[in-house]
């Protein structure tokens, strides 16, 4: 029988979150199960729990960048042991056989059932939907359940777990490294992380802030330079010297401006999600033989990849540890963008 446990959810679109009870699946014989000690806020959340991208489904549990320990393990794991630390992303399950799951890119999947993320989606196994991190446990799949590297504080790496590979995907898959120029658009909780892994890449780093106080902060964090994008004349100095450029900005703004950034065969990669659409004037990418793509979370292999490569170079998150009586406070500031730079829930805290 599945079992239930404590959790934070919502009843509604203009409801805040509240304790509730949830029931976990029994554990399967290729199931991992964790104690969640963490788990990262995400601008996403609070999309869904508000309803705006239209396909929310109530109760909702939110969370999708979990760390926990390992409590129990079905008789078919072998990658993890009981003790272990351990962590969930943004998806639990694919159909594996479309073309998308057989390159590792599950967050494309095209089969039946589509790509299964850990909170909001059609639960397979005991029907409803999936219920995410802000809970007591979780139980997930080995094969989508990721190995946390020892050296990391878990608090502080949980959002690598969806901030992180979302700047880290496009940033290794156009090859940001020595030689290539990387523009980050936005110091936040994207682009604190998208500085820090394009930097240890090896990339030459440029932050661009509508902040003037984030310019001294894009330092700190291991920008070479920072600019204002008011600042008329640095903008015009930057025109046509980026190989990259990283868009994290989530509301209404001139991508033309970014595109003129860009040398020849240069990207804009946008990872940030307006709810409104963007417009830019055709010469913007003819001009230069400039391209704008998207970048979408990633695959389970590549988020181990992250993972590990973050490990090395001892790249986690600036956070706000919080309790989870804090958790409502915490959303209404990232609504108003006052966070430094991800609020990180300890669990522990649920009773």
């Amino acid at each position: 029988m599945p079992t239930q446990i404590k959790a934070l959810g919502t009843t509604a679109a203009d409801k805040p979150l509240a304790q509730m009870h949830i029931l976990r699946r029994d554990l399967q014989p290729d199931d991992v199960q964790l104690q969640i000690l963490y788990c990262g806020i995400c601008h996403s959340d609070l999309h869904h729990m508000k309803n705006d991208y239209g396909a929310g489904n109530y109760p909702m549990v939110p969370g999708h960048e979990i760390v926990g320990r390992v409590t129990a393990v079905g008789s078919d794991v072998t990658k993890f042991r009981v003790g272990e630390l351990a962590a969930v992303g943004c998806i639990v399950n694919s159909c594996g056989a479309c073309p998308a799951c057989a390159r590792d890119l599950q967050q494309f999947c095209s089969g039946k059932g589509g790509t299964t993320f850990s909170f909001n989606s059609p639960d397979r196994h005991i029907g409803g939907t999936t219920y995410g991190g802000f809970a007591q446990t979780y139980v997930c799949k080995e094969s989508y359940t990721l190995r946390m590297p020892a050296n990391l504080d878990p608090a502080a790496a949980a959002p690598l777990l969806c901030a992180g590979i979302t700047v880290h995907s496009p940033l290794k898959h156009w090859r940001a490294g020595p030689g290539k120029s990387v523009a980050v658009i936005g110091v936040g909780g994207l682009g604190h992380l998208a500085i820090r892994i394009a930097k240890a890449m090896g990339a030459r780093v440029v932050a661009l802030t509508t902040s003037p106080e984030k310019v001294a902060d894009a330092a700190r964090l291991g920008a070479d330079d920072a600019v204002l994008a008011s600042d008329a004349e640095k903008m015009r100095e930057l025109q046509s010297t980026m190989d990259i450029v990283i868009d994290t900005v989530s509301a209404q703004h001139d991508l033309d401006s970014y595109l003129g950034l860009l040398n020849i065969d240069g990207i804009v990669v946008l990872v940030g999600l307006p709810p409104q659409p963007l417009f830019i004037k055709p010469f913007s990418v003819v001009q230069g033989r400039r391209s704008l793509a998207g970048s979408n979370i990633g695959g389970i292999a590549e988020t181990q990849d992250m993972l590990d490569f973050c490990a090395r170079h001892g790249i986690v998150a600036d956070i706000e540890r919080i309790g989870a009586s804090q958790i409502n406070s915490a959303f209404e500031r990232l609504d108003r963008n006052d966070v430094r730079y991800r609020f990180v829930v300890d669990m522990s805290t649920l009773v």
